[in-house]
């Protein structure tokens, strides 16, 4: 079986509420303040905005596009518990999306020396490790947004 044979029924995110959907239509689940507007990822069960009265939080799918902020490279391998096949070193970014939050987030589909602060990045998700039972274990990802005429 390859990769592109594996079913959404042998799938799952690495943690419940993180995302939804797989590949290019994932997006990041966060929550958003009713009262002063503040967004929070991952969701959060209320508002921590000091001068907010309001602590009421409503779940909200997060842009799938942001912008590169800063990366690193993540030159160790990470304790057994934030496992991964076939580990190699790989940028970390911090990636500003449009409602104001800046997320961590695994770096793909580029070489490093690609890497530019302030290019543009789009969500995907990516298999971290197959679990016991054959599961593909995904995260969630930022990759350079495709230039025209391109295939993701």
């Amino acid at each position: 079986m390859t990769p592109n044979d594996v079913t959404a029924s042998a799938q799952r995110a690495v943690a419940e509420g993180l995302f939804e959907g797989m590949g290019s239509e994932a997006r990041l689940l966060g929550s958003r303040c009713l009262g002063c507007g503040a967004s929070y990822f991952p969701r959060s069960a209320g508002c921590r905005n000091p001068a907010c009265r309001d602590r009421r939080i409503a779940p909200v799918a997060l842009s799938r596009v942001g912008t590169l902020y800063s990366y690193t490279v993540q030159s160790y391998q990470p304790p057994g518990l934030f496992r991964m096949d076939d580990w190699a070193p790989y940028p970390l970014g911090l990636i500003e999306l449009p409602e104001g939050l800046r997320v961590m987030a695994m770096l793909t589909g580029c070489e490093l020396q690609e890497l530019r602060i302030g290019m543009r990045v789009e969500m995907t998700t990516e298999t971290l490790y197959r679990d016991e039972s054959g599961c593909e274990v995904h995260t969630y990802k930022f990759r350079p947004l495709t230039k025209a005429g391109e295939t993701a």
